[in-house]
This record gives structure tokens, sequence and C-alpha cells, in this order.
């Protein structure tokens, strides 16, 4: 016999989705709205997201000074100078040996160039000098007809740099404040908020710094060693510049997708110009195994452990914020997936009720307290 529908259950079924369906979209709504406020205040939200980055890598030497009897503030300035010193200290071990080398680098590219001309002019291709010179010129053509957009780009490239460096400084001042006064924020934020917030906010935020640190020490663990991997690889081939290429790859980690390709594409400009084409183009290879390797194995992996997170929701979360903002999105996806795993296992900590007898593979042992 054919079971009917019942038009009760059906009505109930009905008005559940379209109750839930209400929720969801006012949760959507309001998510927009966050993300829309954030986006207005994103030149002060980049640097405070910067400078907590910057606390999580520099607050175990605090620590390690404050413990050991130094003030805050103290412990707080000489981390704070010694971070800018060891960060001037890899910028001048990647710009000084290049300086160094920098008519060597040029006869090479000059060179490079000439052979690349030699190699255009023989088969398969069999362009003549006159047509490469036809090329120049219209590219010469294009870009004086373009001079205003040129210009114009300059002007935006400079305002994006001095922007930078303004909410580098920011995120550095951020970063002082943050050591030394960091332990004092929760027991403040606490005495600031009622009821039972006074409890959950605060929870929710050491949480939330645990994971930021887990976050930092597994995307320095990436960098390292990528850094060893490919600065073995230029060793071996013998190409100039190798510890400044391996301290550019292990800094550029930090930075996805974008990071990997500039240090890569240094990289293989050295080997060209230094080594020739056929280096080049295994220091290109060497580089695009790593990478593979870093990006579907490494990287889940060590990320996966530290927090908590498994490896296809990592490469989920990634691909999805580069899709969505960029390189922006891409360096904070992680971390931003983690405090949202963070928040949603407090929150189930919260929802869920306790067991109020044993479970089906557990022996009922009695009541803990005698009566």
């Amino acid at each position: 016999m054919t079971a009917t529908l019942s038009s009760t259950r059906a009505r109930a079924a009905l008005r559940t989705s379209a109750r839930v369906s209400g929720e969801l979209l006012l949760v959507l709504l309001m998510l927009a709205v966050t993300l829309w406020i954030l986006g207005r205040m994103w030149s002060v939200v980049w640097p405070l997201l910067i400078g907590l980055l910057l606390t999580t890598l520099t607050w175990p030497p605090t620590r390690f000074l404050r413990r050991h009897g130094w003030k805050p503030a103290l412990a707080a300035s000489v981390v704070t100078v010694v971070f800018l010193l060891v960060a001037m200290g890899v910028v001048a071990l990647i710009a000084v040996p290049v300086a160094s080398q920098s008519g060597e680098l040029s006869d090479g590219v000059f060179k490079g160039v000439q052979e690349l001309r030699e190699w255009a002019a023989g088969p398969p291709l069999n362009i003549d000098d006159a047509q490469i010179n036809k090329a120049f010129d219209s590219a010469v053509s294009r870009a004086q007809d373009s001079l205003g957009n040129l210009a114009g780009a300059v002007v935006t490239g400079v305002s994006t740099v001095v922007n930078g460096l303004v909410s580098a400084v920011l995120a550095l001042f951020l970063m002082f404040f943050f050591l030394k006064d960091g332990p004092r924020f929760l027991p403040w934020l606490a005495r600031q908020l009622p009821g039972r917030l006074a409890t959950d906010v605060p929870t929710l935020a050491a949480r939330g710094w645990d994971t930021l640190g887990a976050f930092v020490r597994s995307q320095a663990a990436v960098g390292l060693l990528d850094a060893v991997l490919i600065g073995l690889g230029l060793w071996i081939l013998d190409v100039p510049l190798v510890l400044p290429l391996a301290v550019l790859t292990f800094v550029s980690a930090f930075v996805p997708i974008i990071g990997a390709l500039f240090a890569g594409l240094v990289a293989v400009l050295i080997a060209l110009v230094s080594n020739g084409l056929t280096d080049a183009l295994i220091v290109l290879a060497i580089i695009v195994v790593v990478q593979q390797l870093e990006g579907n194995v490494f990287q889940p992996m060590i990320q996966s452990r530290g927090l908590g997170l498994h490896a296809g929701v990592i490469l989920l979360a990634v691909t999805l914020g580069g899709s969505l903002t960029g390189i922006v999105g891409s360096l904070l996806a992680v971390p931003v997936t983690a405090l949202i795993a963070v928040g949603w296992d407090y929150a189930r900590e919260q929802l869920s009720e306790p067991s109020e007898g044993p479970g089906p593979d557990e022996p009922d042992t009695g009541s803990p307290v005698p009566s």
C-alpha cells in the first residue's frame, strides 16, 4: 500500500525550513555588515593584525626576560630593538652581496639578452633584427602614448609604498605596546564586560592568541624548510648569492603565493645571468618541486598539527581567501579559519549538555560521592 504524504508534517517541515533560512539570512547579513565595517576601517585593522602576528613572534623572548626580573617596558624595548636590528640585518644580508655583484649581474643580463636574440634569430622562430627592432619601437611608442597612465601608476605606487611604511611603523609601535601591556589586557577586558561575557570573551581571546602563535610558528617552519631545500639546490649548482636567496625565500614564505613567486623569480634570474640557461631551468624545476611539496604536503601537515585543522580545510581556506581578496586573503585565510574553529569549538563546549550517565561502553561505577 502506497503511503500518503502528511499535510501536517509537510507544513511543519516548510515552517522549519523557512525559519532556518531566515535565521541564516540574518547571520549572513550580520557577517556582511561586519566585513563592510572592517573594510572601512582597514587602515587600522591591517596594522593591528600585523602587530598581533609580530607580537606572537617576539613574545617568547619577552616572556623569558620578564620571568627573570626585567621590567615590562624594558623587556619590550629590548626585544623591539633587537627585532629591528635583525630585520635590518636580513635586509643588509640580501642587499649588500647583490650590490657588490651588481656589475657582474648587469653584464650577465646583457649577455642573456644577446643570447635570447641569437636564439630567436635561429630556427624555428627565425626572427631577424629588423623585426625585433620594429617590435621594440612599437613598444616604445605605446609606452610614450600611455605616459599619462604610467605617471598615474607611479603616483599610485608611491602612495602604496608610503601607506605600507606608515602601516609598518604603526604595527611596530602596536607590537611594542602589546609586548609591554599585553598580559594586563585580558584582566582589564574581563572587568569591562558584564555577566557571562566577562568569562567567555577573555577565554576566547586567550585561545585565539595561542592559535595565532601556532600559525606563526608553523609558517616559520615551512619557510625554513623552503629556504634549506632551495638553498641546498642553489649551492649544489654553484649559483652565487646562495645565502641571500635562502634568506629571501624564508622571509617571502610569510606572504603566500606572491612571496614564493618573487623569490623564485629572483633565484632563476640570478642563475640565468651567472650560470646560463641550463642551470636556470634546473633551478626553476627545483623551485617548482619544492613549492609543490610545500603547498600540498609540508604546509598542510605542519599547520594541521599546530592549528588543529585538517589539511584539506587549510587548502580550501587558502584557495577561498585568495579568490576573494587576493594576497591579503591568502595571508589571513589560515589564521582566520583557525580562529573561527576556536570559536566554534568553544560554542560547542558551552552549548553541549553534560553527560548524565555512563556511555554504552563505560561501566557504571556508581556515584563519586558516597551517600
